[in-house]
C-alpha cells in the first residue's frame, strides 16, 4: 500500500470501525483530488466534515460540504469530477463519481463518490474474517454537495493538508462554521430523525469557545423565512431561538442518532434540555 495511506491509517489505530476510517481516508483524497482541478478558487469547505479535519472534531463524518464563495447558479460541478477521479486513481483507489439528479429547484447540486467496499477493504487492511464477511456489491457512498447560492457575511480562510499530498482548501473560517451550526440546530427540519450530531457539533462549538459570526447566521436566517431582514440580529436572539429549540428535542432519541459516531459515548449520558439551555449562556 502507499505510504501515505498507511501514514493516514495510523490515525485509527484501535478504532474497531474499519469502514468509517476507510470512508474518512477517501474523503480527504477527494478533497485533494477537488484542489488540484481548482475547486478551492469559487468554493469553501464547510460543515461537520471540515469541523473534524481542520479542527479536531472527534466524531465520524459522513458527507462532504461546500459553499461556493460568491453566487453562481451556472456552476456546474461535473467540471471537476475528472480530476477527482485522477488524483483518486493515482492512490489505487477504483471510484464512480457522479451527479445525483435535480428532482425539484435547488441551489444545492450534489453528487456521490462510490468506491467497493469490499475491495478498498482489503486494499487498505488485507484479508480478515470481517472483511470476508462483506458482499462483493456493497458500496462506500460519500456523498458531496454544494450551495450555489450561499447566503452572506461567512469569512474565508486557507487552509493546508499534507497528506495523502500536500494541498490547499477555501474553508469557512471558525465563526462561519459555528454559524452555519446554529442555524441547521436551529431550522433543520428533523422530522422523525433527530439529528443529535448537530447538537455534539454545537457542544464541540460552545467547549472550544468559538465565536459566532451573527451576520452570516442571520442571512442563513432569513434564507430560511426564519428571521425578517429587517430586524436587528445578535447573539441574544441567537440564544433565544436555541432555548426554543432545546426546549422541544427528543434527546433519547437525539443520543441514538449520534451514538454510532463517536468513540466517547458516555459523554452524551448529561444530554438534557437544561444542560443545553445552560451552555448556551457561553454563547458569544
Amino acid at each position: 500500500m502507499n505510504g501515505a495511506i498507511t501514514e493516514m491509517l495510523k490515525r485509527y489505530d484501535g478504532v474497531p470501525d474499519r469502514k468509517n476510517a476507510l470512508k474518512e481516508v477517501i474523503q480527504e483524497i477527494v478533497l485533494c483530488g477537488l484542489s488540484r482541478g481548482g475547486f478551492f478558487r469559487k468554493a469553501a469547505f464547510y460543515g461537520g466534515t471540515a469541523l473534524r479535519i481542520f479542527y479536531g472534531l472527534d466524531r465520524f463524518s459522513e458527507d462532504l460540504d461546500f459553499s461556493l464563495m460568491t453566487p453562481d447558479p451556472e456552476f456546474a460541478l461535473a467540471e471537476y469530477f475528472p480530476s477527482l477521479q485522477n488524483e483518486a486513481a493515482a492512490w489505487g483507489l477504483n471510484v464512480d463519481v457522479g451527479e445525483k439528479e435535480k428532482t425539484s429547484r435547488s441551489a444545492i447540486r450534489s453528487a456521490f463518490v462510490k468506491a467497493g467496499t469490499k475491495e478498498h477493504m482489503l486494499m487498505f487492511y488485507g484479508p480478515d474474517p470481517l472483511t470476508d464477511r462483506i458482499q462483493t456489491n456493497e458500496k462506500i457512498k460519500i456523498k458531496f454537495a454544494i450551495d450555489t447560492d450561499p447566503p452572506g457575511g461567512a469569512a474565508f480562510e486557507r487552509k493546508y493538508r499534507l497528506l495523502p499530498a500536500p494541498y490547499e482548501t477555501a474553508l469557512y473560517d471558525l465563526p462561519s462554521l459555528f454559524a452555519g451550526k446554529v442555524h441547521a440546530v436551529i431550522c433543520r427540519a428533523w422530522k422523525s430523525r433527530i439529528k443529535g450530531r448537530d447538537l455534539y457539533d454545537y457542544v464541540f462549538y460552545i467547549s472550544r469557545g468559538a465565536a459566532l459570526n451573527t451576520e452570516h447566521l442571520k442571512a442563513r436566517l432569513v434564507q430560511s423565512g426564519a428571521w425578517d431582514a429587517d430586524r436587528a440580529f445578535g447573539a441574544e436572539d441567537a440564544k433565544k431561538l436555541l432555548r426554543a429549540r432545546f426546549g422541544s428535542i427528543d434527546y433519547s432519541a437525539a443520543k441514538e442518532d449520534v451514538r454510532p459516531f463517536v468513540r466517547n459515548a458516555a459523554a452524551l449520558e448529561v444530554w438534557s434540555a437544561d444542560f443545553f439551555m445552560q451552555i448556551t449562556d457561553n454563547l458569544r
